[in-house]
């Protein structure tokens, strides 16, 4: 594996501790690289009204769009057990890059990786013309 997506996912194993997920347990972290190389990183934030609550991977998309940066080739997404996006994160990603490269790792587990397009977990995404 690329030594950028190593250290892509040891930044989300790191920012997983982060996390606030009092309701679930269930901890994700997210590191995110954009074209130019930089790394956002996000956890999940849970809610007691779960609809509130917010996925890692939107957490680090939103740092980057923040920061005016919205040309994104990676993420990096760590929770144990292994779990790929969900649907909402799914959508988001497309909306910004269809082929950005998500790689699933096993936050107890670094060698457990796989690695996906975007576009591959969600076919037949909907997307608005520009």
């Amino acid at each position: 594996m690329d030594t950028k997506y190593k250290q892509l996912i040891q930044q989300a194993i790191e920012i997983r501790s982060r996390a606030y997920a009092p309701y679930s347990q269930f901890q994700v972290g997210a590191a995110l690289l954009t074209a130019d190389g930089q790394t956002f990183c996000g956890c999940n934030v849970e809610n007691g009204v779960l609809g509130l609550s917010l996925c890692a991977e939107r957490v680090a998309m939103t740092r980057a769009i923040t920061d005016g940066v919205r040309d994104f080739s990676a993420i990096a997404i760590a929770a144990n057990p292994a779990a790929t996006p969900c649907g909402s994160c799914r959508q988001f990603m497309i909306e910004f890059n269809p082929e950005i490269t998500v790689i699933v790792v096993d936050a107890d587990n670094c060698e457990s990786v796989k690695v996906f397009q975007a576009a591959e977990l969600l076919p037949d995404f909907f997307r608005l013309q520009k």
